[in-house]
């Protein structure tokens, strides 16, 4: 059974725009009318229906659609948080065993160089008492060993040269009081006048 419907209400029913109905009308394919000036469209009743089925069932899949999108959208949300975590974690794993192998590598270089100034020392001492003992004879070495210019800095000095190197007071007392305490020929502790002298060097292993 068909309807007279307006041209506008017959492509909204057929799903078509006002322009397709009316090159059908020109083709023919649709039966039309016109009165007082508008145009009119037979339309079947059963199309109508089927086309507002087919609305309907498109408008369904389209909430689907939708629906599987929004899905797959917090699965990827979730997936993007679970790397981001992994990732920190890895960077955080990362960075403590890098410090655990550079506090170890610092650890070696710092025994290195205290082994190489305690060894440059000892030669230093020992290669000017070798001189004084084949240059002179016996009586004069004591003498001369009285008057060798051993270069010396006092406490304060060697305060200001460790304060140069970001060292601080308290830092400062605890290396004298350390190495005097290990027997670190470079500090010199007078007991009598409970004065200390330092043999210049140039403290690599302290700074």
């Amino acid at each position: 059974m068909k309807k007279l419907v307006s041209s506008s209400e017959a492509a909204q029913i057929l799903g078509l725009s006002l322009q397709g109905i009316h090159y059908r009308i020109k083709k023919g394919q649709l039966e039309s009318i016109k009165q007082d000036g508008k145009i009119f469209v037979y339309v079947d009743s059963q199309t109508s229906t089927k086309t507002n089925t087919t609305k309907q069932t498109h408008a369904q899949s389209n909430d689907r659609i939708i629906e599987v999108k929004d899905e797959q959208i917090e699965l990827l949300k979730k997936t993007i948080k679970f790397l981001k975590k992994q990732k920190d974690s890895e960077i955080i794993r990362l960075e403590k065993q890098q410090n655990k192998i550079m506090d170890v590598f610092q650890s070696e270089v710092d025994l290195l160089k205290s082994a190489f100034n305690e060894m440059r020392t000892l030669y230093k001492v020992s290669h000017k008492s070798e001189s004084i003992l084949n240059n002179k004879e016996t009586k004069k070495e004591t003498k001369i060993e009285s008057n060798v210019n051993f270069d010396f800095m006092d406490i304060k000095e060697f305060f200001v040269f460790m304060k140069n190197h970001n060292k601080t007071d308290s830092q400062i007392k605890t290396i004298i009081l350390d190495k005097i305490k290990h027997g670190d020929k470079r500090f010199i502790y007078n007991k009598k006048t409970k004065d200390v002298i330092i043999y210049k060097s140039d403290f690599l292993d302290l700074i």
